[in-house]
């Protein structure tokens, strides 16, 4: 037996769960499948289980992609507003908490329920688990220029549809169940790749010289972070990014919302700057301190600094431990520079296990901007698997509304012409 749909969508996370609501409600019968057992995993785990589920002041500046312009046509036509519409009409209560981001109150199941919510308002065919073994495109004429159909081979018997939207993510947290699915189909029908790699991830650092940071392992700060290097240009250093947000310390080395941030931005050989002491100005506070204290360097720098890094800063560097009116002041210029330019290169991250999202993924030169449709006709790339990376702090969330919203307006019945 054949099943046959409208449209399937491969993916039952958030951008394909959205994707076959909306369509569903277009009128259009949607099959929704996903090889996992559970629904929307990810958004259940999300922001501390309350789902960080967009930010207020999302802007095209806020992605990473090959072509930075591709997001724009989608998130200026279903903007964080309007998913905070869709959470009032179900009275889902949420809060800002940091920057714009928006939370739910209560739980993530919130948001996973009012997306189940919308799927059943449209009608819509939910199969989990079901694998898809292959796919398959079926054309009905031999130049390929009328319609055709695709071909889905599950594990729940043959499906057939005119239209597919794959929304499998990236290879971000395999454990729940997180594959190379998308980048296989975009492969097999000729779409090219921007390499995925782990984004939003802490960065680790081996050897001798992380020894004696790793003892500073739950240490927590403020910092501002970027990726320039040092001998960059003030051309360049105008243009790189920098992130002020908190710096974890960890045994096997540097994570929480900086690292996490410049991590999507970070290459492997690329060195990363640190100022540990934002809004300081440490040369005049340490002479200062000079002119009038008698106190040890570590203890003049904790009053700017942690005092655990203070101490760990300072602990292995003799002409350090001494008081601050011993001290050169060129020694002095030398200490506040390096807390407030540190530059130190990753030697990896710790990869997709960790990693919040994946970047790269299915290049935007292959699809639609206007309807995430690919060069490959009837077949729909959405979410996370799209080359399209947001910030941390609700943005890949929003993308995976916005896209998964503009390709629905964009599918049609089969009997329907543009």
């Amino acid at each position: 037996m054949t099943h046959k749909f409208d449209v399937v969508v491969i993916g039952a996370g958030a951008a394909g769960l959205f994707c076959a609501g909306v369509a569903g409600q277009r009128g259009l019968k949607v099959l929704l499948l996903d090889h996992s057992e559970k629904v929307a995993e990810k958004i259940r785990i999300s922001g501390g289980g309350r789902c960080n589920f967009t930010n207020r002041d999302v802007t095209p500046a806020n992605f990473l992609s090959d072509n930075p312009h591709f997001c724009r046509s989608a998130l200026s036509r279903y903007t964080p507003q309007d998913f905070i519409a869709l959470l009032q009409r179900y009275g889902i209560a949420f809060h800002e908490k940091h920057k714009g981001q928006l939370f739910c109150d209560r739980s993530a199941e919130d948001v996973i329920n009012l997306l189940l919510a919308e799927c059943d308002a449209g009608g819509v065919t939910r199969w989990q688990p079901c694998s898809v073994k292959n796919i398959v495109k079926q054309a009905s004429s031999p130049d390929d220029t009328c319609a055709s159909s695709y071909q889905i081979h599950s594990d729940r018997g043959l499906i057939e549809a005119p239209q597919v939207v794959i929304a499998t993510g990236g290879l971000s947290i395999p454990k729940i169940g997180a594959t190379d699915f998308g980048y296989r189909i975009a492969t097999q029908f000729g779409l090219r790749l921007v390499a995925p790699r782990a984004a939003l991830v802490p960065l680790t650092f081996d050897g001798a010289d992380w020894a004696p940071f790793a003892e500073l392992s739950g240490l927590a700060l403020p910092v501002l972070m970027e990726t320039a290097p040092s001998d960059a240009t003030p051309k360049q250093r105008k243009k790189a990014v920098v992130f002020a947000e908190d710096l974890l310390f960890t045994h096997r080395g540097l994570s929480g919302p900086a690292v996490l941030q410049i991590s999507s931005y970070w290459r492997e050989g690329q060195s990363v700057r640190m100022n540990l002491a934002p809004g300081q100005d440490l040369p005049a506070a340490l002479l200062r301190a000079k002119a009038s204290s008698k106190k040890l360097i570590a203890n003049e720098l904790a009053s700017v600094v942690p005092s655990r890094l203070a101490d760990a800063w300072v602990g292995n560097d003799p002409a350090l431990q001494r008081p601050i009116s011993d001290v050169p002041d060129k020694t002095l210029q030398m200490l506040a520079a390096r807390l407030s330019d540190w530059q130190i290169t990753p030697t990896g991250t710790e990869g997709y296990k960790k990693a919040e999202v994946t970047a790269g993924g299915v290049d935007t030169r292959d699809l639609s901007s206007q309807t995430l449709e690919s060069r490959q006709p009837g077949l729909y790339f959405i979410g996370e698997v799209v080359d399209v990376t947001g910030w941390l702090g609700g943005y890949n969330f929003q993308w995976a509304w916005s896209s998964a919203f503009a390709c629905a307006q964009a599918l049609v019945k089969p009997d329907v012409t543009d």
